[in-house]
């Protein structure tokens, strides 16, 4: 007869090894138990008699996952490197609009436009669509207001800018 330690630090059995298989299936032992074995002088883990050692085999290796080339399609896609750039251009323009937003409106047009044909082209592969359209609608509003800006400062000082004008 098997008498164990139970987590509560109080000691019971004696019990068979059928009511040790019996309550080690209801979760009230485990490998870690102590546990006294008929006939022997010092305690041991449950888990280390042979007679209870299959009860606690190891759990299986883990499964490793498909290859990439074999995962589902919204796992592969990436966020396309156009559409990021042409988001990250609209913004920069928006807050460069007096000084330098021309070129970033233009540039981040361009990237979000190559950027959406790429999603629409392999929607498969690429996410960043919300992306795309937000840098084109970004890029947009810093080039209608750089040139709003542009057409303010002339209607406010037409002086200014003829001296300009005759040297071209």
């Amino acid at each position: 007869m098997y008498r164990i330690i139970g987590a509560d630090g109080r000691e019971y059995g004696p019990a068979t090894a059928g009511q040790l298989r019996q309550w080690i299936a209801e979760g009230r032992a485990n490998a870690q138990t102590q546990t006294l074995a008929p006939g022997a002088a010092e305690w041991n883990l449950l888990g280390r008699l042979p007679e209870f050692a299959s009860q606690f085999a190891p759990p299986p290796p883990p499964v490793i996952g498909p290859w990439p080339a074999l995962a589902p399609a919204s796992v592969r896609r990436r966020t396309n490197f156009f559409a990021a750039a042409g988001l990250i251009c609209g913004i920069l323009s928006l807050t460069c609009c007096c000084c330098c937003g021309a070129p970033l409106s233009l540039l981040g047009l361009i990237c979000s436009l190559i950027g959406w044909s790429q999603i629409n082209r392999h929607p498969e592969l690429y996410a960043g669509r919300t992306l795309a359209i937000t840098g084109l609608i970004l890029s947009a509003a810093g080039l209608l207001l750089g040139f709003g800006l542009t057409l303010l400062q002339l209607a406010l000082h037409p002086g200014r800018f003829e001296w300009q004008l005759k040297t071209f």
